[in-house]
């Protein structure tokens, strides 16, 4: 039950609310009640200073008698004694003890706007205050005013009931209005909940409130931005699982068709010969492609691997095209290399000499007899360009942004005759990111290509290895 972040955050939000409204409450009844409590204080005070006066004018038996019955008649009680602490009158019965202190009281100096006794009507029966009586001005008694501490605790009482009705009052209607408050907040979360589940059922999302200008608004921008994602990641992964289908089931019913061909009685040993040879071509062309693939499959799961040491590009081309001269010659293609034999590179050799293999052999497929292929470095102001050119038959123009995209031909009748698989300029687009490199083609029709790499000088955090 408590699981659900609407009743979690309901809860939460009557706790603080209720113990707001408890420190309120708390703080205005104690308030109120000292400001009663003052109130009925200054009252009795300023009752015994006029009784005190009208003494002072007219002190006589008439006067004291006067200021006796008033107060008989009220809820005080005042005490009038001479200047020796005898009682002269008193309008009422009062606890000895107390009188005792009362009387013990005049050995004090008091100020002529007089005192109060004792406040403290939470623990005393009475309040007390005292008004000096001062007769041509000598000092000639005291007039003494009692309050029952009762009258404020019956105020304080009433205050208090009142407090506890309109406390439980605003208590029920926090809790009426808490649920129609968490909905409000909840119910957008609740809805990309719905839309989060529709994106994991595989269903395009509907009901997001992108209009919003608050955080609820920026998060569903985003779950409508990672649907979009979703929706294209689902369609290159269909059309990559596609691709991949057709190009792992061409080589193998290539194998086995061929296969079946060679071992079927009656077949001449030539035939059989070039069946052979045929499956041979196929079976390196479907280990090519599954090593591409798991290559490809290295750099989507966590990146290639690149180890930077100082390469001489000169050696480096030596290498490669000791790998891939024969090739060439066979197919009657020229290879060049235009690479200054002091040009230094800090680079991942080994993954290095897999992006110019790819380049030289995607160079080859499209490059006819008799043209030339060229490999070709130079230092430029950012770092190091390195660019591989062919005279092929080109690539349309509005197509050459795609030829690094995974198992992407510009002529896709050729691929059978080539023998390419589209991942080759795919791979050399991931390593070359992975040396903080970038990738590019340019071609025309008719008039070859050029593939260019460019490599920005490594800073000193270690990151864009080119180094001129």
């Amino acid at each position: 039950m408590f699981s659900k972040l609407s009743i979690r955050l309901g809860l939460l939000l009557f706790s603080i609310l209720l113990v707001i409204e408890i420190l309120l409450y708390a703080g205005l009844y104690v308030s109120l009640a000292d400001e009663r409590a003052d109130e009925v204080i200054g009252q009795l005070l300023a009752r015994g200073n006029t009784h005190r006066d009208v003494l002072e004018d007219h002190f006589d038996g008439v006067t004291l008698n006067h200021v006796v019955m008033m107060e008989s008649a009220s809820a005080f009680t005042v005490v009038v004694t001479d200047g020796r602490g005898g009682v002269l009158d008193r309008s009422g019965d009062v606890d000895p003890a107390l009188l005792k202190d009362i009387l013990h009281s005049d050995e004090e100096t008091v100020p002529h706007a007089g005192r109060v006794l004792e406040s403290g009507w939470r623990n005393h029966e009475f309040i007390v205050t005292d008004s000096p009586l001062t007769l041509e001005g000598r000092h000639s008694g005291h007039v003494y005013m009692l309050a029952p501490s009762s009258m404020i605790r019956e105020t304080v009482g009433e205050m208090r009931r009142r407090f506890l009705s309109v406390g439980a009052f605003s208590v029920l209607l926090t809790i009426l209005v808490i649920p129609f408050l968490t909905r409000f907040i909840t119910r957008p979360l609740i809805r990309m909940k719905r839309v989060t589940e529709q994106l994991a059922s595989g269903a395009r999302p509907s009901g997001l409130d992108t209009a919003r200008s608050d955080e609820l608004g920026d998060l569903a921008r985003s779950i409508g931005r990672l649907s979009n994602d979703l929706e294209r990641m689902r369609a290159e992964r269909n059309e990559f699982l596609a691709s991949v289908a057709h190009e792992l089931r061409t080589p193998i019913t290539y194998i086995k068709g061929y296969a079946d061909l060679a071992s079927k009685t009656g077949t001449d040993e030539q035939s059989r010969k070039k069946y052979n040879e045929i499956i041979r071509d196929e079976a390196g062309r479907l280990n090519r492609l599954v090593g591409q693939l798991l290559d490809l499959a290295q750099s989507d799961r966590q990146g290639f691997d690149v180890s930077f040491t100082s390469v001489s590009l000169s050696s480096l081309a030596e290498s490669v095209f000791s790998l891939v001269g024969p090739a060439f010659q066979d197919k009657g293609v020229q290879l060049s290399c235009r690479i200054p034999e002091d040009l230094i590179a800090e680079l991942d050799a080994g993954r290095f000499q897999q992006v110019l293999l790819n380049l030289l052999d995607n160079a080859l497929k499209h490059t006819p007899s008799g043209k030339e292929v060229t490999l070709e470095a130079v230092r430029s102001k950012k770092g190091l360009r390195i660019s591989v050119t062919d005279e092929g038959e080109g690539i349309p123009k509005v197509e050459q942004s795609a030829v690094f995209e995974r198992f992407y031909r510009v002529d896709k009748s050729r691929s059978r005759k080539s023998g390419g698989t589209g991942l080759g300029l795919a791979i050399v687009k991931e390593i070359v990111e992975a040396h903080g490199g970038t990738v590019s083609a340019e071609s025309r029709t008719g008039g070859g290509t050029v593939i260019t790499i460019t490599l920005e000088r490594r800073r000193e955090d270690g990151t864009n290895p080119a180094r001129g």
